[in-house]
């Protein structure tokens, strides 16, 4: 999932400013045209899944990789490489979703892989929840230190939350920012698909002896 998002991202990198304004606006997902009807429900599940693969700079891109680097593998690990690939693009799925029903006349082109990353956290939760993760902590100074995962992605999913709900209060947007709702329906998605997806544990083999 990596090399992919590494791929889009070299084409967006390839491509001249004015073409790559217009490739955006063509390939991000606009939930005013989907709600308008402008684009059909087929056209705009393609671009929901185009638009996974696409970034908007080089720390948006790198940011995003980093948490797919670190949680993703554990997940895949534990659901299998096919479920893995369906549990993540169904996250991201349901992402854009979400991010659709709370934005319904945003007509800015919404892109990159953190709605799908927000369902791996989730599974990463659920999953792994005794882990720790090595920390970047900016206090003061900055400095590292491990961390439990539940409470890094719980501190996460909280500030998600806090900030869509903010978001609700003022006018639609005229200029890019996070698509909090994005990242909330992910992380709901990543739950529930991974109730539906883990295989079962198998039971230790019973030996008898004679």
């Amino acid at each position: 999932m990596i090399g992919v998002n590494l791929w889009g991202f070299l084409f967006e990198l390839s491509l001249p400013p004015d073409a790559l304004d217009r490739f955006l606006r063509v390939w991000g997902f606009v939930p005013f045209r989907m709600w308008s009807g402008e684009s059909g429900v087929g056209a705009s599940l393609v671009t929901i899944v185009v638009a996974m693969f696409l970034h908007a700079g080089w720390l948006h891109f790198g940011g995003n990789m980093l948490f797919l680097w670190i949680f993703g593998d554990n997940v895949e690990d534990r659901l299998g490489h096919f479920r893995y690939l369906l549990f993540y693009l169904l996250c991201g799925v349901a992402a854009s979703l979400c991010h659709a029903f709370f934005n319904p006349a945003s007509r800015l082109p919404s892109l990159g892989a953190s709605g799908a990353i927000s369902g791996v956290l989730a599974a990463y939760l659920f999953l792994y929840p005794r882990a720790k993760i090595l920390t970047l902590v900016p206090i003061f100074l900055f400095f590292t230190a491990e961390v439990p995962a539940f409470l890094f992605i719980v501190f996460w999913f909280v500030m998600q939350l806090f900030s869509g709900t903010a978001s609700l209060s003022g006018s639609t947007p005229t200029a890019g920012g996070t698509a909090y709702f994005a990242h909330i329906g992910g992380f709901v998605a990543g739950i529930v698909l991974l109730a539906l997806l883990k295989p079962p544990r198998r039971a230790p083999p019973s030996y008898s002896w004679s």
